[in-house]
């Protein structure tokens, strides 16, 4: 469920308050009272048998005494009350209930049923929504609700305000009032038992009254809902994140470093960088990022440079800039030589810009132009510090008019309190991003800066992956299955190198031997140098028993070695089961870089994968980065960035760049992998070599684990749905109609560009004449969960791949109603395509339950009405007779 009947908590004409009371401090007292001062328009009925009157309201009995069936009721019974009170709500025709009693999880009934299995049950019989339990309510100023135990009101604002922790509630909301911070909705989810975030989420991105979206998050449930509905919400509107629990409670045990390293909290870092959110670290951070992010103009590059009249201020700026990974911008030599011109002799002649402390304001007007029109700065941080030359007053009303027509963000420190209050306030209402010290600058113009990366990750058309991935799934699955089979959870390291190289992952050559001899025989087979490791299920690093020697160049030096092996073994380890080894090829890669590569199963987000600096000190250095499947490489090349290693991946010193592409492809291999075989639930490469001229893997341990999970249903983003993929034969040739992806970008472009400006209209009621990235992205990277495009593809007389027509349709979030959408190619017209590629939409939308496809076209499109009522659709026209509206009732034809 999403948002069904969403309306009538949010926007609800009448409100019940049941356990309304007079008993001070209790909660039905303070629910009632607030709802009264609040002003709310609508009809306020208090229900309690126990009173006939209440802050000069009427009282009823019970729900059935009620003049009118409420919108939303409001419970603050006793938990054993709840279920019953919910089952009379539904069947009166209440479709919202806020539940603020505490306790449900842990009540039960004679049954052993919990009271708040009871209520969903009752719920459910009626669609009725829930908010809560155990939740402190909700506020909406603009029309005067204040349904909720808080200790203060909230103000009207554009901001919505989502929150799991009842004290975050009440906390933020006196901290907010007392700053003049307005709010659109203030939302408390409490336990989240029906309404969620995802819920929430998908309300909110479609809400007039709201223009930023603020989540305070302990934990996530439903993680793929949560996702979709997070990337659609972060498309539309600024989307922030407080997450709590950033401290890890020590390190898991795991079979893998991948297991050990990958905590929970990297794990939700990864999920809101996917989802295109910003993730902040403090409430202050939070508001301060809302009005940062509502006045920020478009960013074309994170070099920031830094205008000050003092050294000091400049140096503070520049220390917290590099502190978060900024760039300092490096000016351009024509506007030093402008600067030098226009600024006394003893200027900073560099980056930060101190234009001394006496500066008039035709020095700051002047300074500030010349760095807005340097094409090495891509943002200005503007520092003053106040003095008794000139008043600071004077210096923002001649700077304001300049920074305000400027393309470029421009961010502005005013030190002090009473000096500059006047300053800022003047820059302030200019609409420009103020701050009190140099270092809060910084944090705001780094959040715009990773804000707008997330969004790129939404929004950029990725390249394709060079060369198709080839994948042996039967020959991986033979090899899990069979050690599950023998009982064991972890495959031999060979056995794990078979599994990456059926996944088209390079390997070394790696045989294993049950005995001394035969591993000495079999080093003589591979040819020397080998390496000799030990394998154990029960020892999962081998090298902190001695269990790993490289550089072996004789059959007697690989005996002796295996021997030693196998005492230290024996010694260290006399638990370990089986000992047996392993003989490699020696991988001679002087200018290789040591990588890790893996993957494991967090118990909220599915499979993750992570990337970082590999080698035997891999925890000890501790630099990697998670990132959710599937990738592709425009994710992955992101994944790769976080990490300080990708540094040494670029050409230094004598040692040529590491092949990143390659380097990338065994990413999306992974991630491949995982999703074809659920039953991995660990997996390390480590280490994977890395130089330009590809990669290798030396080492990989997988963990396995029996599952009757399909591997797709285990991630929270749905991958690619290959098994749509469905070859056709059209006038002679043959087609593949499949889902669209991504990396269709570049062929799309060509697609909407081979149209006629009619056709265009046709489709977007326009003429439009071009085709921007952000639309380009957002027609080719969709949300499989909850929209789908089936494209008509063949190969042009170039070899490369060629669109002919696309049908689309885009789901509402409850999966009842689509939207739908066709479009061939103008010179494909008249010729079937239209009808193949619409039966085809029909017949999934149909398969995924929905109850109808509606549309709509302009009503002189004669084609696709025609097209339309041969399938069965309704058709109506608009009241202005321009537009006919379309409509096909799904269920109806599939009986």
């Amino acid at each position: 469920m999403s948002i069904r009947n969403l309306n009538h908590l949010f926007e609800p004409k009448s409100i019940a308050v049941i356990g309304a009371s007079n008993k001070p401090h209790s909660v039905g007292a303070t629910v009632l009272h607030n709802l009264v001062i609040g002003g709310f328009s609508g009809p306020i009925m208090p229900v309690n048998p126990k009173y006939d009157m209440l802050d000069g309201l009427p009282v009823y009995p019970g729900i059935a005494e009620l003049p009118s069936v409420p919108d939303l009721a409001v419970i603050c019974t006793p938990p054993a009350t709840v279920p019953g009170l919910i089952r009379e709500l539904g069947a009166s025709g209440t479709r919202a209930a806020i539940v603020l009693t505490a306790g449900l999880g842990t009540a039960t009934d004679a049954s052993g049923k919990t009271i708040k299995e009871l209520m969903l049950a009752e719920a459910k019989r009626n669609l009725l929504r829930i908010l809560g339990p155990n939740c402190v309510g909700l506020l909406i100023p603009g029309i005067g609700l204040n349904a909720s135990f808080t200790h203060t009101d909230a103000l009207p604002g554009k901001i919505a305000f989502v929150s799991q922790s009842g004290a975050m509630v009440t906390g933020v909301l006196d901290w907010a009032k007392s700053r003049g911070i307005g709010f659109s909705k203030f939302i408390s989810l409490g336990d989240s038992a029906d309404v969620d975030f995802g819920d929430v989420l998908d309300y909110l991105a479609v809400d007039g009254e709201t223009q930023a979206i603020l989540l305070y998050v302990e934990a996530v449930t439903a993680a793929r809902k949560f996702m979709s509905a997070a990337r659609a919400a972060a498309r539309s509107k600024p989307t922030l994140v407080i997450k709590a629990g950033r401290a890890p409670e020590g390190a898991k045990a795991a079979a893998s470093h991948t297991g050990a390293m990958a905590g929970a909290d990297d794990v939700y870092d990864a999920a809101i960088r996917r989802a295109g959110m910003l993730r902040v670290y403090s409430t202050e951070d939070l508001f301060d990022a809302v009005e940062t992010l509502a006045r920020a103009r478009p960013l074309y590059g994170d070099r920031l440079a830094i205008l000050t009249n003092g050294g000091g201020p400049g140096v503070m700026a520049t220390d917290a800039l590099i502190g978060e990974q900024g760039r300092l911008a490096e000016l351009s030599e024509a506007t030093i030589r402008q600067l030098n011109d226009a600024l006394p002799a003893t200027w900073s002649h560099g980056n930060p810009v101190d234009i001394i402390g006496d500066a008039p304001a035709a020095r700051y007007v002047r300074s500030t132009e010349l760095l807005l029109r340097d094409p090495d700065a891509d943002a200005i941080l503007f520092i003053h510090a106040p003095t008794a030359i000139v008043p600071s007053a004077e210096i923002a009303m001649a700077v304001a008019p300049v920074i305000k027509n400027a393309s470029r963000n421009v961010l502005a420190c005013w030190l002090g309190a009473e000096s500059v209050a006047q300053a800022r306030s003047t820059f302030s209402d200019a609409g420009i991003p103020t701050y009190d010290t140099p270092e809060k600058a910084v944090g705001g113009f780094m959040q715009i800066v990773q804000y707008h990366r997330n969004q790129q990750l939404l929004m950029e058309v990725p390249p394709s992956v060079n060369g198709m991935i080839v994948a042996d799934r039967a020959r991986a699955r033979e090899v899990i299955d069979n050690a599950l089979a023998h009982g064991r959870d972890l495959l031999y390291e060979p056995e794990a190198k078979e599994v990456l190289a059926a996944y088209g992952i390079p390997v070394v050559q790696t045989k294993t031997a049950d005995t001394i001899e035969e591993a000495a025989r079999v080093a003589q087979e591979i040819g020397f140098p080998v390496a000799l490791k030990i394998l154990s299920p029960d020892i999962t690093h081998k090298s902190e028993v001695g269990g790993v020697v490289l550089d072996i160049e004789s059959a007697p030096a690989v005996a002796e070695a295996a021997a030693a092996m196998l005492r230290r073994v024996r010694e260290l380890r006399p638990d370990a089961r089986t000992p047996r080894f392993s003989v490699q090829t020696m991988a001679r890669r002087p200018e290789g870089r040591e990588l890790i590569v893996g993957m494991t199963t967090d118990p909220v987000f599915g499979p993750v994968v992570l990337f970082g600096q590999g080698g035997i000190a891999v925890e000890v250095m501790a630099d990697h980065a998670i990132g959710l499947p599937p990738l592709n490489m425009v994710l992955a090349r992101d994944l790769v960035s976080r990490t300080r290693v990708s540094k040494l991946l670029a050409a230094y010193r004598n040692l040529k760049a590491a092949d990143m592409d390659a380097i990338c492809r065994t990413l999306i291999q992974v991630c491949h992998l995982i999703i074809d075989i659920p039953e991995i639930a660990e997996m390390d490469i480590n280490p994977l070599v890395a130089d330009a001229s590809g990669v290798i893997a030396l080492d990989a341990r997988i963990r396995v684990a029996k599952t009757t999970a399909k591997g797709m249903n285990r991630l929270a983003i749905r991958p690619y749905p290959a098994e749509l993929e469905e070859w056709i034969t059209w006038q002679g040739e043959k087609l593949l109609l499949r889902p669209i992806k991504p990396e269709d970008g570049p062929q799309h472009l060509t697609f909407f560009n081979a149209l006629d400006p009619e056709d265009i209209q046709y489709r977007v009621f326009s003429r439009m004449r071009e085709l921007q990235p952000s639309q380009l992205a957002r027609l080719t990277q969709i949300d499989y969960d909850r929209s789908m495009a089936f494209i008509a593809t063949r190969s042009g007389a170039d070899g490369q791949p060629e669109t002919l027509g696309v049908s689309r349709a885009i789901a509402d979030p409850d999966n009842v109603s689509a939207e739908f959408a066709i479009i061939v190619r103008s010179d494909m017209k008249e010729k079937g395509l239209g009808r193949i590629l619409l039966a085809r939409l029909v017949d999934y939308c149909r398969s995924k339950g929905m109850k109808e496809l509606v549309g709509e076209t302009l009503t002189y499109n004669k084609g696709l009405l025609h097209l339309a009522r041969q399938f069965g659709f309704e058709t109506r026209l608009s009241p202005d007779g321009d537009i006919t509206l379309l409509r096909l009732d799904l269920q109806a034809r599939a009986q």
